[in-house]
């Protein structure tokens, strides 16, 4: 019986520890709510935050009606060297629009363990010609709006 209550108290006195030190440990994770992988749980953070950037790209009546005179009937968009979106010249905005709008050339960039990013933008007609050729800067959990603006450019 003596052995017996010897063990039991050995074995709480194991286990209050076991559960002591357990709850001494933090959670590790991402921390950061701008994260695509933001863990709510997570107390200490553990280095593994990823970031997602959006862009939406557009351009307005006179851009529309300037390319339509320059022959442009039709437009590709590239970001960092891929295709993102396509789009009829006529096809215009009158005000700016959000991110994810029906029609809209939206992009969303994974920008690994950055919270910034810039890739390259370039926008070119059915012909090949490029009318723009810019930099997007993408940031973390946001939505850069990004006009091109007609500058009176002519294909040669």
């Amino acid at each position: 019986m003596k052995r017996t209550l010897k063990f039991l108290l050995f074995t709480m006195v194991f286990l209050s520890g076991v559960v002591v030190m357990s709850c001494e440990r933090k959670v590790r994770g991402c921390t950061d709510p701008d994260s695509i992988t933001f863990d709510e749980l997570a107390e200490k953070d553990d280095g593994n935050c990823l970031y997602e950037g959006r862009a939406v790209i557009w351009y307005n009546e006179a851009a529309s009606a300037g390319l339509e005179a320059d022959g442009a009937t039709a437009l590709t968009f590239y970001v960092g060297g891929d295709v993102v979106g396509s789009s009829a010249t006529s096809v215009f905005w009158p005000n700016e629009p959000f991110c994810g709008d029906d029609g809209s050339i939206t992009v969303t960039e994974d920008l690994g363990h950055s919270r910034r990013r810039t890739f390259e933008l370039s926008v070119v007609d059915q012909d090949g010609f490029e009318y723009w050729n810019v930099d997007l800067e993408f940031q973390a959990n946001t939505c850069l709006i990004m006009e091109l603006a007609w500058d009176k450019r002519k294909k040669k």
